[in-house]
Formats: structure tokens, sequence, C-alpha cells
């Protein structure tokens, strides 16, 4: 026993009963402490997840549907000539005419020396037929030989009839009225009958065209206010005046007429034009488009709080975007958002909330950063994207 009990012994027995005792007091601290640590927790709200909310109001908004297309004019007409003859006078291009007015003139040719003899054979075939005439009341000749003279004479007026209309189609009249856009035949041409000579436009009204899809097409009906605005620049107020009933058949698209009142020649036709239609005014949430989430089913909504601070999901739909945040239907008309959140949020979840700090509502609502907000599932809806389908805007 004395030779085990020496000096080197001792020290090592003495230092495994020092940390001994050193971690069994952290054990006992670790106790007497951990009751007082978890009361502070449950206090304080601790072990629940911790989101920012705000509430929205839903506002009123005119829902409008925006397409793209080309301004026509009310009508193109061709001037044809009716009858041949070398061109002795025309228009101008550029040149405003009224229907019906004369624009030009073809050489008439041996047709004034044609009507001379018609109207002389006119004449002689008259008193032939009285001649006859008076001989048959008197029973002198037949009554055939009258009329044979009778037809002779409607014969002889047909001829002249005829030369008179084609001396009267040698003035060239517009069949509408409008702006003379092009000259096809110069003064000095020969033109045939049925060849073409000027071509007039009629740009009041102008017609905005559009294709409509088959989703929105029940939106459209005749009558219903539009706004055009041309790429050119400048805006104008028109109607819808005609929606097909039947879609192409290659493209499965509505065509859809735009008309626009024209009476000072402002706009010109032939450009193409950005089509807004209003169809519908509806209760939607101006939101961040960084709160939009997909659910497992893959439906676009947003994570709300409840009255007992529990998660729901709200499906969404978006009709269109504007700088600094997106409009969004289907919430309640009064809804309190989640704005902020760490990690993944399941419905149903119970959550500690907490107020949207000023200074974030400030970042999202603003353009700039709205603008360079990323869209974190992908898209907000067609309309937002090409713009050719419902967009929303505030009144």
């Amino acid at each position: 026993m004395a030779r085990w009990l020496n000096a080197t012994t001792l020290v090592f027995l003495a230092i495994i009963a020092l940390v001994t005792l050193w971690i069994g007091s952290g054990f006992w601290g670790r106790d007497e402490a951990a009751p007082a640590n978890g009361a502070a927790a449950e206090e304080a709200g601790q072990g629940l997840p911790a989101v920012a909310a705000s509430w929205s109001e839903a506002e009123e908004i005119v829902r409008e549907l925006t397409l793209y297309g080309e301004v026509r004019p009310a009508q193109i007409a061709t001037l044809r000539a009716r009858v041949q003859g070398v061109v002795e006078e025309i228009v101008s291009a550029g040149t405003q005419v009224e229907a019906g007015e004369v624009v030009g003139r073809l050489s008439t040719d041996d047709r004034e020396a044609r009507l001379a003899r018609a109207e002389a054979q006119l004449a002689a075939a008259q008193r032939d037929y009285d001649a006859a005439r008076q001989l048959a009341d008197q029973d002198i000749s037949p009554e055939a030989e009258a009329q044979t003279r009778f037809a002779q004479l409607e014969a002889a007026r047909a001829e002249l009839r005829a030369v008179e209309l084609e001396i009267t189609y040698t003035r060239l009249t517009a069949p509408s009225g409008g702006i003379v856009n092009e000259v096809f035949a110069d003064v000095g041409a020969l033109v045939a009958a049925g060849g073409e000579v000027a071509e007039i436009v009629d740009n009041d009204p102008l017609v905005a065209v559009v294709q409509v899809q088959q989703g929105s097409i029940g939106n459209v009906r005749s009558g219903m206010p539009a706004r055009v605005r041309f790429i050119g620049g400048g805006t104008a107020e028109g109607a819808i005046s005609f929606a097909s009933p039947v879609a192409s058949a290659e493209t499965r698209t509505f065509r859809v007429e735009v008309e626009i009142a024209n009476a000072d020649g402002a706009w010109p036709s032939g450009t193409s034009a950005e089509v807004v239609i209003p169809y519908a005014t509806v209760a939607a949430h101006r939101l961040s488009p960084a709160l939009g989430r997909l659910d497992a089913e893959g439906r676009l909504g947003v994570h709300l709080v409840d009255a007992d601070d529990r998660i729901t999901f709200a499906p969404i739909e978006v009709g269109g975007a504007e700088a600094g945040g997106i409009w969004a239907t289907g919430l309640p008309e009064r809804a309190r958002v989640v704005t902020i959140s760490q990690g993944a949020l399941v419905p149903g979840q119970q959550v500690h909330v907490r107020d949207t700090p000023p200074e974030y509502l400030g970042e999202i609502d603003t353009p700039e950063n709205a603008a360079a907000t990323p869209d974190p599932v992908g898209t907000m809806g067609d309309g937002a994207a090409t713009g050719t389908d419902s967009v929303i805007s505030g009144e």
C-alpha cells in the first residue's frame, strides 16, 4: 500500500477528482438555470416562427384588355376607267376629293363624230316612223310597216345613248370621298376599259383592327368604349364597331374593329396601335410581386395571417402590373399579408407576428425598387408579361 501511495499517484488522483468536480458543477448549474430560461422563452413567445405582416385594403380599379393591331382607313377605293382612252387630265396625289367629283378626263377620240352620226340617225328614224305611223292610221300602209319603223327608231335611240354614255365615262369621277393616295396612270397614258387610274383613301373614320383571344372575347361587345394609342404618338378615343362572331380558323382569334373619328385627318392609317378596352370594375389589392408564392397545387397566391395568428394561403389572380407593384384579386376586402418570413410557411402554422417595418414598406412601394424586385415565381400572369391579355389599372 505504501509503495502505491507515492507522490506521483497522489497528484494523479487529485487531478481526476478536480476534473470530476468541474464537470459535475456544469451539469448542476445547467439544471438550475433551465427552468428560468424556459420560462423566459415562453414569456417572450420564442420557439414560434417570426413573421412580419401588414394590412392591405382593396381598391376599386378598372380591368382592361390591352391588344395590339393596326390602324386602317374606313375605305380604300380604286378609280377605274370605264372606257378606253388616253389620260388628258388627272389630279395629283394628296388631293382631297368628294364622292362624284371629276378628278380626271380621258380623250373622246372619235366619240364626238359617232355622237353626231347617232343623232342624225335618230332624227331620220324618227321621220320614217312618223310617216309610217300616219299612213297606217289612214289605212294606206300596213300596221307592220309602222312597227318596223318604230323598232328602227328605238335602235337609233339606244345607239345615241351608248355614245353619250361613252363620252360621259371619259370624265373620271371619284367613287368615294377622301385623299388621292396614288395615281397609276399619268397624263398621256393609254388606259384600257377597267384599267386602274388612281387610289382614293378615306381616313374618316379610322378603324383599329385587333385580334382577341378565345378566353377574352366574352368581355368584348359592340359599342364598348376603347382607347387607341398610336405607335407614332398620340391617343384617341373610339368605340367597338364590330366583333366577329366567328373565330379565325388559322389563329382561333376573333377580329375586333374600333372606330375612331378623324374628321380633321390628324391620324394617318396603316400604323401600328395599342388598343385598350375597359371591360370591368373590380376590387383588387396592390402588392409587391416579391410576395407571390406557389402552393403544392401550383396555384399562385400569398400568405395571410388570420385572427389567431395562424398562416393561411390565399390564391390570387394577377391582372396586370405597374411601377411599384401588381394588382391582385381574390383576397378579402381587408387582409393581413405576410411581408417578411424566415423559412417555409405552412397553412395552419402558428406564428409570432409583428408589424412590417416602415422602411421595408417604403422600399417595396417605390417605383425604382419595385422595378428591380425579382419575381420569385417566374411569372405574375400572362397579361402582365405580354401586354396582350387582361391588364388592370387604377381609376
